[in-house]
């Protein structure tokens, strides 16, 4: 049975790509950041960069990004929420290709949003990447673990697991 709003072919290939794991790369002088190589194919030829919540800075695949668009869009023209949440998020958005070493462009306008320095960390959260300030990341991930267990027994079950 499929749940999603998409329609079910059955074929592991209709799936969004699933991007995981810790990686502690570093942004070179030039602002360019090394795409951890087991997310590199999991994108594809191209990505999309916006802001994140938290300040952190969103890696979607193109497919993902224009899904999500897409769904905010519909309901944006009688929400104003929704209208305001489209135009910060489209308006920070950027469109990257993987030079040949694997390396992206994090424009100043988002190093600057998400405090992104040299050290970085870049998180898999499913459908998406999470580029963030290094010790950002390492104090919100600290807060959040004594409530993992917490939050997992009202989430996992809601989920089936």
């Amino acid at each position: 049975m499929c749940e999603s709003e998409t329609p079910c072919s059955g074929s592991s290939d209709d799936l969004p790509p699933l991007l995981l794991g810790t990686y502690t790369p570093r942004i070179d002088a030039k602002g360019r950041l090394a795409l951890p190589a087991r997310m590199r194919a999991q994108f594809g030829p191209g990505l999309v960069m916006a802001r994140g919540q938290e300040r952190c800075v969103y890696l979607l695949p193109r497919q993902e990004f224009r899904r999500i668009a897409m769904r905010i869009q519909r309901v944006s023209m009688s929400d104003k929420k929704a209208r305001d949440y489209l135009r910060v998020f489209l308006s920070g958005a950027v469109d990257q290709e993987p030079d040949r070493q694997g390396r992206i462009l994090v424009p100043q306008m988002l190093r600057d949003y998400a405090d992104l320095g040299t050290e970085v960390a870049v998180i898999g959260v499913g459908t998406r990447a999470e580029i963030w300030n290094r010790t950002a990341w390492e104090g919100y991930l600290a807060s959040q673990e004594q409530g993992y267990a917490d939050i997992a027994d009202d989430i996992l079950p809601a989920v089936g697991f």
